[in-house]
């Protein structure tokens, strides 16, 4: 009899500890990785979910990141925010821990957006009204959005991309015309800019439409500057885009 009360003790006080552990990470997931965001820079917010395509995500992020190594230019605060705080996976399998949750956080001003393509944004995603929501309501203050790859798809279902032109994965442009018939859409470009809005085809050309912002932020010199922090060839004149500006 003693026996099993002793057994039962150690099982009790062993499933209050790890209760207790659980919840102490869980608390330490939402406290350790708020990133410190500097004054005087664009805050950029990049959009991933479950199933977000890697390069769509790390290409744009490694390009803007970069502008903090450059003198005298406004630099950026990069994040990333997501409808969670617990770790995202991505199509390839990389986990990614989330700055922000943008259903319950308190989030700061965003003034890029940046929606790479994931695995369901043809599906599911657009049947979801919190990730569409938040779309339009940052939509509403941002200075630029962009998409790349199948990232157009929320942007239209949202509604954003109504009065401009926009492209998106180029073996995708079919069921992106059938999808908003409405929409002016553009293909055989690796980007548009149409109003704040760059919507890009994807893939490793998301590091071109990335440079391209810069470009327009920064200037040609600020721009070839980062591509060769990157091993990358940039001259605007030679990428194939259209501009409305």
């Amino acid at each position: 009899m003693k026996i099993n009360s002793l057994i039962l003790l150690i099982l009790l006080i062993a499933f209050g500890c790890k209760q207790e552990k659980t919840e102490n990470d869980s608390k330490a997931v939402a406290e350790r990785f708020v990133p410190e965001l500097k004054e005087n820079r664009y805050n950029v917010a990049f959009l991933i979910m479950d199933g977000v395509y890697n390069t769509e995500f790390t290409a744009p992020y490694d390009i803007f990141q970069h502008t903090q190594y450059r003198d005298n230019i406004k630099a950026m605060n990069t994040f990333s925010v997501a409808n969670t705080l617990e770790p995202i996976t991505s199509f390839e399998g990389l986990k990614i821990l989330p700055d922000f949750d943008y259903t319950k956080d308190s989030l700061p001003q965003i003034d890029i957006l940046v929606v790479p393509s994931a695995e369901h944004h043809l599906d599911t995603d657009l049947e979801d009204d919190v990730l569409l929501e938040f779309i339009r309501k940052t939509d509403k203050t941002a200075l630029y959005v962009t998409s790349h790859c199948d990232g157009a798809f929320v942007l239209a279902k949202a509604g954003v991309l109504n009065d401009v032109t926009s492209t998106t994965f180029p073996s995708d442009i079919d069921t992106y015309r059938k999808m908003f018939p409405h929409l002016k859409v553009k293909d055989s470009v690796l980007f548009v800019h149409d109003g704040k809005y760059i919507t890009s085809v994807g893939g490793a050309k998301s590091f071109e439409a990335a440079l391209y912002l810069c470009e327009k932020l920064y200037g040609e010199e600020i721009a070839i500057s980062l591509a060769k922090g990157l091993v990358i060839d940039w001259d605007l004149d030679t990428v194939p885009h259209l501009s409305l500006q």
